[in-house]
């Protein structure tokens, strides 16, 4: 684009040349268009710096703006950078601790798992002991509604009544035969000791009731006997006495002129266990034991 100041001065120069040219000017005219050149020059070198010089400041200020927006973005690039370390530690950190929790309840998943299970089997072991209660409940209403229960001054023991005939009278006693039949008459036998808890019972039930001061004296007579074949023990319900350790140490022994063939159990607190030793069937008087099923 042509500058305008620069076509303005040229023409006033070729005005002034012109002039001379037809005003008769005594310079040749080659220098005068050697100076109207160098004139010339000198315009557009002025020019051409006052150009130069707005465009600096034009560019210095059309800098200034975005070099302000400039710093601000590197300060801010320069404070996440700053930052981005611990960025990645913290996100380091916080995998690490997704990965213990995970671990952690995937632990805790196994032990409810595990625990589930242990309930559920102590659930049917309950369910188990609910159904087992009732059925008990049930056998005992009906043991209950069948047996009865024992007739008054009798002792219950499991599925039968005992009759100690010195709860009846401490003075009263009997031979072995007469005893035996005293039990007949009220629906019983005397008594068949078969059981170590029967055994237990009936020493626990006897060691209390004294009446004389000779420890023989105190004994009851039980539903043993060998009339039938010395040495060969048969309770009254055809079974054969095995068992030995229930015999005081030395008994049976058969004694006396008549011998003695008929079982009694006494109270020893030396040994409570050996409760037995042979009696004179009609030689000696004593309390008996009976028993019979509930009515």
């Amino acid at each position: 684009m042509e500058n305008p100041q620069r076509s303005t001065n040229f023409r006033h120069f070729l005005t002034r040349y012109e002039i001379f040219g037809q005003g008769g000017c005594t310079f040749p005219k080659y220098r005068l268009v050697i100076l109207c050149l160098g004139l010339l020059n000198a315009v557009l070198l002025i020019t051409a710096v006052a150009i130069g010089i707005k465009c600096a400041k034009v560019k210095e200020a059309s800098l200034q703006v975005p070099h302000s927006a400039a710093t601000e973005l590197i300060n801010e690039l320069n404070y996440l950078s700053s930052n981005y370390s611990d960025v990645i530690e913290a996100e380091k950190e916080a995998k690490k601790a997704l990965e213990a929790a995970n671990k952690n309840h995937e632990q805790l998943k196994l032990q409810i798992e595990q625990q589930k299970t242990i309930n559920d089997g102590y659930q049917r072991q309950m369910e188990a002991l609910r159904t087992e209660k009732t059925n008990l409940q049930t056998n005992i209403s009906a043991l209950e509604g069948t047996c009865g229960k024992c007739l008054p001054g009798w002792v219950l023991l499991n599925t039968s009544c005992y009759f100690f005939s010195y709860s009846e009278s401490r003075t009263v006693k009997k031979y072995w035969p007469d005893s035996r039949e005293d039990c007949i008459s009220r629906g019983a036998d005397l008594v068949v000791i078969d059981n170590q808890e029967e055994q237990a019972f009936v020493s626990n039930s006897i060691q209390n009731k004294v009446t004389s001061s000779r420890w023989w004296e105190n004994g009851f007579w039980i539903g043993v006997t060998d009339i039938e074949t010395e040495g060969e023990w048969i309770w009254i319900n055809n079974v054969t006495e095995v068992e030995q350790r229930y015999w005081i140490d030395g008994e049976p022994n058969n004694q006396g002129p008549r011998g003695e063939h008929c079982g009694v159990a006494v109270y020893r607190s030396s040994n409570p266990w050996k409760t037995r030793f042979d009696g004179g069937c009609h030689a000696y008087l004593l309390h008996w034991i009976c028993e019979m099923p509930p009515s």
